[in-house]
């Protein structure tokens, strides 16, 4: 199981992992709040390739996972309470970390989350934050038990057209 730097030839396959989780939930139970067609897409992968921020997860021959991994705050992150400090470009957020419906539950996503600290802190980052819906409860679990403190909540407007309640959280890293 390795973890990447994405490339453009992967662009179909992190597609068809946001794809396979919307399908999945179209089933139950759902976990995001995301709308097909809408976020995330290719082009949600795209941007991420071209600013350098998109890692996937491989083996076996097949794309178990993918995550964008930068130092972009959403602007609703100004009304979080955060109690690590940090400057501003010492901070490193994960977003849209995703792993294949049919990789789920085998540890993989703490596996992702463990690579974004370790580069995190290559980069020179000191804090990690991230945010999930609040309906996400496998996350909402996961980061907790992985040292992560609940920093608050806030409405989000996210991406345009998506109004929800996100969970925040932090680490130092």
């Amino acid at each position: 199981m390795n973890i990447r730097p994405a490339s453009a030839a992967d662009l179909v396959a992190i597609t068809a992992i946001y794809d396979a989780i919307l399908d999945r939930e179209e089933a139950g139970p759902v976990y995001t709040n995301w709308q097909r067609g809408k976020y995330p897409i290719t082009d949600t992968a795209r941007q991420a390739l071209e600013a350098g921020t998109l890692y996937v997860g491989e083996g076996d021959g097949f794309l178990w996972g993918v995550v964008n991994l930068n130092g972009i705050q959403l602007p609703e992150y100004r009304q979080i309470p955060w109690s690590i400090p940090a400057q501003e470009d010492r901070v490193a957020v994960i977003h849209t970390l995703c792993i294949h419906p049919a990789r789920a539950g085998s540890g993989l996503a703490r596996r992702m989350v463990a690579f974004c600290e370790e580069e995190a802190r290559r980069q020179g980052k000191t804090v990690m934050r991230l945010d999930t819906w609040e309906g996400n409860l496998p996350a909402n679990r996961m980061y907790p038990v992985l040292g992560y403190r609940y920093a608050g909540a806030a409405e989000f407007f996210f991406q345009g057209f998506i109004r929800e309640t996100l969970n925040c959280y932090e680490k130092k890293l």
